[in-house]
């Protein structure tokens, strides 16, 4: 299982705060923060976004990696259980999740985020996708949530 010590979180977070300090365009935050997860993360092999732009229905933001599923509703896969729900998920075993969509074979694990800004409206979800199985830790969790409440808090 890969350990949290292969990344240097407060390395990363200083690179991704001072790349989006002021920025406000939600979509221009996503590329950014993409680009510095997916390069920093010794086990993503697909970083993206997943934009909320309907009720009840994401569709592909940026992202980084091979192609990924264009359109997910909300009572689908990891995607959209953690936007539905609110929850971050952290799956270990992606063949165990019950509705898991395989927008790539090669996909092991999968650790998604909810991405709220500041006034509480749901932008999207954050989804890491990993060809090892267990790739994403707590620590991974720990990182993120507080990192992307950061970055998005003024994302409009």
């Amino acid at each position: 299982m890969p350990l949290a010590t292969e990344l240097d979180f407060p390395e990363l977070e200083g690179r991704i705060l001072a790349l989006t300090e002021g920025e406000t365009d939600a979509v221009a935050l996503m590329a950014t923060v993409v680009c510095e997860l997916h390069h920093g993360h010794p086990f993503a092999d697909w970083t993206g976004f997943y934009r909320v732009v309907a009720p009840d229905l994401l569709k592909i933001g940026p992202y980084q990696g091979g192609h990924g599923c264009l359109v997910i509703p909300f009572s689908r896969g990891v995607c959209g259980a953690a936007a539905r729900t609110g929850q971050v998920l952290n799956v270990p075993d992606v063949e165990a999740f019950p509705d898991h969509i395989a927008c790539s074979s090669s996909t092991r694990s999968e650790l998604v985020l909810p991405v709220w800004n500041g006034v509480g409206r749901l932008l999207g979800v954050l989804d890491l996708d990993s060809d090892t199985p267990g790739a994403f830790t707590a620590e991974d969790e720990a990182f993120l949530v507080p990192l992307l409440q950061k970055v998005f808090k003024d994302a409009i």
